[in-house]
């Protein structure tokens, strides 16, 4: 019905229904979804163009930008991704800009071919017009940023106008002419020449037009004009409520594609593997377009496909392309004789022997080139794209890749450059890749929408796991009582669906790809059903994901949670009625001190049989980049924009900062996702490969004993090459170090083992450090010594007034204050040590955790409301005695207040927040040791672990509320002293 009253309503102005505030008006005159399509005009073309965009390695990442130079670097980018398709054209670049307040507004009939923007501004295409001065970001998490009704979004709509130009290649004469939309935020209309050509909603996927009747032609003078209409909240927002930044406009490339007459329009690649992963058996489902006049001649074309191992293939200046273990795929014949129908047109298959397998760790890829040809064999289209073979299915409680059951060591990640916002660039995901395979990460998952179509190429290239996730969230509805969940209302239901149909049609080729996922956090219901059936329908190699419903629905092939304990899914995993895979979608939240307890989901994850893995919430930091008034440049989050609503800094929980430097919580994650794993029990020493299909044989290992942090010797590791999931054995008493270890005097003793790669890698350099680990030897008895030396001289304690003097022969004097029971000074040589006395201080500065705190108030609030940051001390009961033993004793008990509050009264008093008893013992070689007795509060967040918001500090970390006791010396020393050393002269000889 939308279809049919569409072109009425086009454009906007003309009706006074609003098309963008209509569930079930979501595309006009757009094309279906497909692959990407690269309009090739040789099989030699399309060979040397997917060579170079192979030809891409760690080096690619060192041109990676993050600060101003990424605006320039954006445009190059977008043209260098149509570099080498002779019938495609960027029309990136600076477009003519205006911004009105809300669609009533926009210039009337601005999309003219005559219409005068002289006056407009330039803004780069692509980009968010809000990281250029329009408008403004804004961050929420599940709010929606406007108030709930849907479909309606408010009047103060704010509406980009771009317009720019372009000429038709003369060479494209008699050619269909495409426009090619990557990704516009949030829905648009767009026109050619004053004619309106389409409409679209989905910010994350791409919008196709064909406008050949739109253009001029080829060999006239004459521009053509391009008009688009840009809407920042359509009732396609009500689907899109993703916990990141809200950003606005044509933010991905946009195209020109010209094609044939009749043309591939879309081919799928589909390959299934016998038991022995031997033997594979290839289709390609592949659709031809034809223009309505030449539909007579299609059945006198013919397809063919080639399949190419990509190791066989060889370009050079002087040779050219040459290649090898080329495979033809032919039309399968039904019974009939005929071609045989698939999907979507006809059906070309082969079969290959001994295939090379797509892995993380293999990512071994094909090229797949398709050719459409006339009755005498000449080729009128060509399309292609790389393919992997690989097999993904379920187990008992297990998800198999190649029949491993691959542990799933990930992150998830959103599109996130700190000066542009969702724009991509070839170097910064290049960047992304880099660090992940560093750093022992293999899987991501997309969060949570479809990505940059070149993220999935990279992913195929350099071996990550991809969970690909539909452009759909509807969390803000989560507290409506008002309205339910879209999932629940038929209304939404073909908005709902278009949106996973085009994920899939448009990635389906990507062997990185081993699970759709339906969306996030959307609540569960009839809406997921119909999504999740027709995904099995079209693609049975892949499996299916969705967390909402509980994780556990008729929806899902894993078992998906979020930020479940670790005992849960431990339980979950040893329920004998659930046969899924447990995987978490979301844990370990990385939000201000984080990452505290990924030790503990590993120790489960590696023990438990059905745990599979997890992505960690998330990979970067989502600042902005934004100037100060003093002109300096800071990492801006929610609020920071003057954005309301706004969830603060709860977009900052990356384990990589805006500009990809490494939090110190990498190098943990680092260390519990390595393959190879090293452990000492009953003195041996373990090592185990990890991997599922690499072996050992790329690897060096070695070894470096330290002695109380002195390094007695290192050297090569002798370790057979071991195949995947073995472990070797060493014998301690055998090994190279332990005769170092015997005859050293060392009481701390460390074992640390390296493994590194031999050989560059794509993604790393030769030595890149793959795992390491440091074991701590059995130690020999140590006698911890009493570092006081105690002589005959005597202390000289004298009192007057107030004050306390304390000294020996002039070395050293100390002045103890009664009335505040503190030292006032200490001196050595006549060298002031300490000028001020110490006074208990209960005050732990908050931790971004401590803010948090969803469901309950913040623990850092009630601190401050305790007056925890503003406790003013008393003394009382100040006592000194001289011991026989050449020691000064003096005690007293502190009483803190609230700073504002006057000194209690009387010690029973009400306002008295903390009640502590220290006892000072001077000794004759000037040490100062300082007992404390004190009850603690164990109330805090600590360091965050499951999530950041929940005041849920595990157990076993917490201090009992108790009474405790703890001692403090401090010795004075000379400038040239070594504690070290000092603590060693002690030791018996």
């Amino acid at each position: 019905m939308a279809l049919a009253y569409a072109s009425a309503m086009f454009p906007p102005s003309s009706s006074s229904h609003k098309t963008w505030e209509d569930p079930s008006f979501f595309k006009w005159r757009k094309r279906e979804a497909h692959v990407p399509l690269r309009s090739q005009d040789t099989l030699e073309g399309a060979l040397k163009y997917w060579h170079e965009r192979r030809n891409v390695n760690y080096l690619n990442s060192d041109t990676a930008v993050w600060n101003d130079d990424a605006v320039r670097g954006a445009l190059e980018s977008a043209v260098f991704w149509s570099k080498g398709l002779p019938y495609a054209k960027s029309l990136s670049g600076y477009w003519k800009f205006l911004l009105s307040p809300s669609v009533e507004s926009v210039p009337e009939r601005f999309y003219d071919t005559h219409f005068d923007d002289s006056n407009w501004a330039a803004l780069p295409v692509p980009s968010n017009w809000q990281m250029h001065g329009f408008d403004r970001p804004i961050y929420t998490n599940m709010t929606y940023p406007f108030p709930l009704n849907p479909p309606f979004v408010p009047a103060d709509n704010p509406t980009g106008c771009y317009r720019t130009v372009f000429h038709i290649p003369k060479e494209w004469k008699g050619r269909r002419i495409l426009l090619h939309f990557e990704a516009v935020d949030s829905a648009f209309f767009a026109w050619v020449n004053g004619v309106p050509i389409g409409y679209s909603q989905d910010s994350r996927l791409p919008a196709e037009f064909e406008v050949t009747d739109c253009c001029h032609p080829c060999d006239s003078d004459k521009e053509n004009v391009l008009a688009v209409q840009v809407m920042r909240w359509s009732d396609g927002s009500y689907l899109e409520d993703q916990d990141h930044w809200r950003l606005s406009g044509i933010h991905r490339d946009v195209l020109l594609l010209s094609k044939p007459q009749i043309f591939i329009t879309d081919y799928f690649f589909k390959a299934t593997l016998d038991d022995n992963f031997s033997l594979a058996d290839i289709e390609v489902d592949v659709e031809i377009d034809s223009h309505k006049k030449d539909r007579e001649h299609v059945p006198t074309l013919s397809i063919e496909a080639t399949l190419f191992d990509n190791s066989g293939l060889s370009i050079s200046i002087d040779a050219g392309l040459s290649y090898a273990n080329a495979v033809n795929l032919k039309p399968k014949p039904n019974p009939t004789g005929s071609p045989c129908r698939g999907f979507h047109g006809y059906v070309l298959g082969g079969k290959i022997e001994n295939p090379k397998l797509w892995s993380s760790e293999h990512p071994n890829l094909y090229t797949l080139v398709v050719l459409l040809k006339d009755a005498n064999g000449k080729l009128i289209d060509c399309e292609s794209c790389q393919v992997g073979i690989r097999n993904v299915v379920l187990a008992h409680k297990q998800m198999l890749v190649n029949g491993c059951p691959v542990v799933l060591r990930g992150v998830n990640r959103h599109e996130h450059h700190p000066r542009l916002g969702k724009t991509n660039l070839e170097a910064c995901m290049i960047e992304d890749v880099i660090l992940m395979k560093q750093n022992n990460i293999n899987a991501v998952r997309n969060s949570h929408y479809p990505q940059h179509p070149r993220w999935y190429e990279l992913c195929d290239i350099f071996g990550l796991y991809v969970i690909d996730e539909a452009n759909i969230e509807t969390h803000g509805f989560d507290d409506s009582s008002t309205f339910k969940h879209p999932t629940l209302e038929p209304i939404w239901a073909n908005a709902m669906l278009d949106r996973v149909v085009s994920m899939v049609e448009r990635d389906k080729n990507h062997a990185c790809i081993i699970v759709w996922s339906l969306g996030n956090e959307s609540s569960y219901g009839p809406n997921h059903v119909s999504m999740s059936g027709w995904i099995r329908g079209r693609d049975p190699t892949r499996l299916l994901h969705y967390e909402g419903g509980g994780s556990r629905t008729s929806s899902t092939d894993i078992v998906c949670p979020m930020y479940m304990r670790v005992w849960d899914i431990v339980k979950i995993a040893k329920d004998p009625s659930e046969t899924r895979p447990l995987i978490l979608c979301e844990y370990s939240h990385a939000m201000g001190n984080s990452n505290g307890n990924i030790d503990a989901y590993w120790m489960a994850i590696d023990n438990t049989f059905g745990l599979q893995g997890g992505f960690i919430w998330d990979w970067v930091d989502e600042g902005l980049l934004k100037e100060d008034s003093d002109g300096s440049k800071f990492w801006a989050y929610g609020g920071d924009f003057g954005d309301t609503p706004n969830d603060s800094n709860f977009c900052l929980n990356g384990i990589v900062w805006p500009d990809r430097t490494i939090h110190p919580a990498v190098h943990e994650v680092k260390y519990l996702h390595q393959p190879i794993k090293i452990s000492s029990a009953e003195n041996m020493l373990k090592i185990e490969n990890g991997h599922f299909f690499e072996t050992t044989e790329s690897l060096d290992f070695s070894w470096v004993l330290h002695g109380d942090g002195c390094i007695l010797g290192s050297g090569p590791l002798n370790v057979p090459t071991l195949a995947p999931q073995t472990s070797h054995l060493i014998n301690m008493e055998l090994s190279p170090w332990f005769a170092l270890w015997s005859a050293c005097a060392a009481k701390e003793v460390f074992l640390s083992v390296n493994v590194k790669q031999r050989h560059e890698t794509r993604w790393a350099k030769a030595g890149h450090l793959l795992a390491s680990a440091q074991l701590c030897l059995p130690q020999k008895n140590v006698f911890v010594p009493n570092v006081i030396a105690f002589s005959s001289s005597p202390l000289v304690c004298e009192r007057i007034g107030d004050s306390v003097t304390i000294c020996k022969n002039n070395a050293w004097k100390i002045k103890v204050n009664s009335q505040l029971g503190t030292i006032d000074s200490w001196k050595v040589n006549d060298v002031e040590l300490m000028s001020k006395g110490i006074l208990p201080c209960f005050w732990r500065a908050p931790t971004d955790n401590d803010k948090g705190g969803f469901f309950t108030k913040p623990y850092a609030s009630r601190w401050r409301e305790a007056f925890l940051d503003n406790v003013s001390f008393h003394s009382s009961q100040f006592s000194i005695k001289e011991s026989p033993d050449n020691t000064v004793e003096f005690s007293t008990v502190y009483y803190g207040v609230p700073g504002h509050l006057p000194k209690p009264d009387d010690e029973a008093s009400e306002s008295i927040l903390f009640r502590v008893k220290m006892v000072c013992r001077i000794h004759e070689s000037g040490d100062v040791v300082l007992d404390y007795e004190v009850h603690l509060d164990h109330r805090h967040m600590g360091l965050g672990g499951d999530d950041s918001w929940s005041p849920c500090v595990h157990e076993q970390y917490l201090l009992p509320p108790t009474r405790y006791a703890f001692s403090l010396r401090l010795c004075p020393l000379l400038p040239t002293s070594l504690c070290h050393d000092i603590y060693r002269s002690q030791l018996p000889s």
